[in-house]
């Protein structure tokens, strides 16, 4: 759907507002809807966050998960708030996916359902509702450290989140390392994409200007942390049989863009 060429753009602060409407307004049909992305990153990261205006970044759209089993409601609560869904998207993607675009703003709201599926498939059953306004921090980082193609704004995200959460267990504000090492070593693919890309985030935060000496020994620690725990829980009978054929096979999916 072309946008208006006199549509509002959004700031920050109005995304932010747009995304706490949208998960307001769905909470109201009792349905859990979360927000994913740099914007939700933005704001589960207060403090890290005043680094954000040095990098230069700008935000155009948000990102949610949903369950597949809600989508109706969804849509209609979305479509209700002045939204138009592209129903193609939901077709082709077999439910997996929905886009709503505003025709008076130059925004879309992308919504995913039941699972994150970039370069890997991060299952999101039992996880919505642990958190709020955005999916739990570990989802969150996974959803960034997933892109075997990683690029800087993934890298910055990545960085944001291993500086304003600690590792630990369990949710809330702690980045849960038992999750995500679990998931890792269900699936050799997305074990290998995570400690790779974690070697590039430790590597790449020690050159970023933006950050203290303090700030890149922290990010610097915590990727190794986390890779270490990554590394060391046992691995599944399908890991270890996917691990003999290693980087021979490409073990990730192509990221094709809808749109």
């Amino acid at each position: 759907m072309p946008r208006d060429q006199n549509a509002v753009v959004l700031d920050r602060a109005g995304l932010e507002r747009e995304l706490d409407r949208v998960v307001a307004t769905v909470a109201r049909r009792g349905r859990p809807i979360r927000a994913l992305g740099s914007i939700a990153v933005a704001l589960r990261c207060p403090d890290a966050g005043v680094l954000l205006p040095a990098f230069d970044r700008t935000y155009a759209d948000i990102d949610f998960a949903a369950y597949r089993r809600d989508a109706r409601e969804i849509s209609s609560a979305i479509v209700g708030l002045g939204y138009v869904e592209d129903r193609q998207i939901f077709i082709f993607s077999e439910g997996r996916r929905a886009i709503f675009d505003h025709p008076s703003a130059a925004l879309h709201l992308d919504v995913f359902y039941d699972r994150l599926e970039f370069c890997h498939v991060i299952p999101l059953a039992g996880r919505l509702e642990i958190d709020s306004p955005t999916i739990p921090l570990a989802e969150l980082l996974l959803s960034k450290l997933q892109i075997v193609k990683l690029n800087e704004k993934d890298v910055v995200d990545a960085v944001l989140l291993l500086l304003d959460h600690p590792l630990g267990e369990g949710d809330g504000d702690t980045i849960d390392v038992v999750r995500i090492a679990n998931l890792a070593s269900e699936e050799w693919g997305l074990w290998r994409t995570l400690t790779m890309n974690l070697e590039k985030v430790a590597l790449l935060a020690a050159t970023y200007r933006q950050l203290d000496e303090a700030q890149r020994t922290r990010v610097g620690q915590a990727a190794a942390r986390l890779k270490a725990a990554i590394d060391e829980i046992p691995k599944s009978f399908r890991w270890r049989m996917r691990d003999r054929v290693g980087d021979r096979r490409q073990w990730w999916t192509d990221v094709d863009e809808v749109r």
